[in-house]
């Protein structure tokens, strides 16, 4: 099942398309290039994406990467005088999955123009070439090959959903077995939604797979457990167990009794004991006491290797977890709220709109970029005297970034009488000294665990995360809920008009037009789209607001997007 991501939308400019395709549908990344540089720069762990993805695919990426990150190791050590990266490597990688082929994310400190791939949202694999002939009715397909093809390997077309194995391929209308390139050859029995001048792409190479099968089907790792046995008649069975830095004395509560035909041996319990396929456990040693003309069952034996396993197990997982000295009876944070206040965060401003007019509201919430703007500042003045304002601050804040928005908040505070600032991260809290502190649905409060730690930080309130479970008990009731609004799906560092992750000199810059945004999924929902032109960040809405009912918070939020002042009235007063 595709992902968010992977699926096709139009983007719309008010009603009007203005693109379409996987818009959301990243290249995948290749930073074997850029190792050298990640290695000195203090990373110490490379994650390799393998979820939903086959065991060829991370058997083959973890090799490349393992072979890669030690030649990085011998280049800056210098062991060795250069570090470069061989194409038949990066053709692997290719192969076992791509979209589009690789893009450098967002790891060069120059505009990616390459990072998403819009035509198709699966693995494209190895160009084969274009196809020159079609007969429909044979099913064959002539194409000029650009790279190797073989009896077995799987193959795809440009627009075709369906995956076919190459079994039968034709040059000079003779049977071969292998294809190289610049070769003119046939491939029979396929059919589907195939035409002249589509492209045909080879997906899985059939030698590669097979090499790669070969490479963990070997390989085991085991953690070593050192055990002794001892079976006595009477007796429950004493086991003694010994793995890292685990050790105990147990019994298992079964008492042998005597065989009347096959007594248990040693080498049936070793064999028994060496059934640890499915965990990451081996007995390497097994010292067994014995007394003669005893039975043991065998599910008994299974049974006892099983318990062994689950206590070094949860002696390893528990030594791991951490306790906290946190109450949970903690106090709630100081009032920064009066009793049942109702925040509104506006998102957008719009310059045609009469501010003057909203009614009921005690705190407002604006976003950063409003502050710089000349235009709207009118609507500031009206606003500041219509309730406390606060400064929205930015979920993101990119590093190269930080001080410009700094400059901005503080030119704000000695402009505008602000109250304080909704802050996303702690990088913001010092913008605000002497200010209400707000911490936003970011810092993820959920227990009162979280509500300690926030309160450490001096900041005054929390919003509640929305991703909290309406039957769960709130952390704490002075606190914020947001109670109505589109909530952000995603906020993402990249500018889907510009189709950069940075800004470029000969950007149209569509994000400073006072024009709305959406994209529009394949059952006909949109979802808002809203640049931010100082750090080429989009955030996409929900298509649908949430709609909470009262809550016993102190004070409930209200988020409006494309609201007019009339509808944000009314809402406003339905809810008093």
């Amino acid at each position: 099942m595709l992902g968010p991501c992977r699926l096709p939308y139009t983007l719309l400019e008010e009603n009007k398309q203005i693109d379409r395709g996987y818009l959301l549908s990243p290249r995948d990344l290749c930073s074997l290039e850029d190792l050298p540089k990640l290695i000195l720069a203090g990373v110490k762990s490379f994650k390799i994406e393998g979820r939903m993805k086959s065991p060829i695919y991370v058997a083959t990426v973890t090799k490349i990467y393992r072979k890669y990150i030690d030649l990085a190791n011998k280049f800056i050590n210098h062991e060795i005088e250069e570090y470069n990266v061989e194409e038949i490597d990066k053709k692997e990688l290719m192969q076992v999955f791509n979209r589009g082929e690789f893009s450098s994310g967002h790891l060069q400190n120059k505009p990616n123009m390459d990072l998403v791939f819009p035509q198709k949202p699966n693995n494209m694999g190895i160009t084969l070439g274009k196809i020159k002939k079609y007969n429909p009715n044979k099913g064959l397909i002539t194409l000029e090959l650009e790279d190797n093809v073989e009896i077995g390997d799987g193959i795809a077309f440009e627009n075709e959903d369906t995956k076919y194995t190459v079994s039968e391929l034709m040059e000079n209308n003779i049977n071969i077995k292998l294809g190289t390139p610049k070769m003119k050859v046939v491939l029979g029995r396929m059919k589907g939604n195939i035409k002249v001048g589509d492209r045909v792409y080879k997906i899985t190479d059939k030698n590669l797979w097979a090499k790669s099968i070969e490479s963990f089907s070997k390989e085991n790792i085991k953690n070593k457990i050192n055990c002794a046995l001892e079976i006595k008649a009477n007796c429950k069975i004493k086991i003694f167990v010994q793995a890292l830095n685990y050790s105990q004395n147990f019994e298992y509560d079964f008492i042998p009794y005597e065989a009347k035909n096959l007594p248990i041996t040693k080498e049936k319990i070793i064999n028994q004991f060496n059934k640890t396929k499915d965990t990451c456990f081996e007995f390497s040693k097994l010292n067994l006491n014995i007394d003669n003309n005893l039975f043991i069952p065998i599910h008994i034996l299974n049974e006892i290797r099983r318990v062994i396993v689950k206590k070094v197990e949860e002696k390893i997982v528990n030594s791991f977890k951490r306790k906290s000295n946190a109450s949970l009876d903690t106090p709630d944070l100081p009032d920064a709220c009066s009793p049942k206040e109702k925040a509104t965060l506006l998102n957008t401003l719009n310059l045609n709109y009469d501010y003057s007019k909203l009614k009921n509201i005690e705190k407002i919430y604006i976003p950063l970029k409003y502050f710089e703007n000349k235009e709207y500042e009118n609507i500031l003045r009206t606003l500041e005297n219509k309730a406390k304002i606060y400064i929205y601050m930015p979920v993101v804040i990119k590093d190269r970034y930080l001080n410009t928005i700094k400059e901005r908040v503080n030119r704000a505070i000695e402009k505008y009488n602000i109250s304080g600032g909704v802050i996303a991260d702690l990088s913001s809290i010092d913008l605000f000294k002497g200010k209400d502190l707000i911490a936003n649905y970011n810092f993820n409060v959920f227990n009162s665990y979280s509500v300690l730690e926030v309160k450490k930080l001096g900041i005054n309130s929390v919003t509640i995360s929305p991703e909290l479970n309406q039957n769960e008990k709130l952390p704490t009731k002075d606190a914020e809920v947001i109670v109505y609004g589109k909530i952000p799906l995603m906020t993402m560092s990249y500018c889907m008009l510009g189709k950069s992750n940075r800004c470029y000199s000969n950007c149209k810059h569509y994000c400073l037009e006072n024009k709305t945004y959406y994209l529009n999924d394949r059952y006909n929902f949109k979802f808002r789209v809203i640049p931010d032109n100082i750090q080429t960040l989009t955030t996409i809405y929900n298509s649908r607001n949430i709609f909470l009912e009262k809550t016993n918070v102190k004070c409930e939020r209200f988020d409006f997007i494309d609201e007019t002042i009339e509808e944000i009235n009314a809402l406003l007063e339905k809810w008093d």
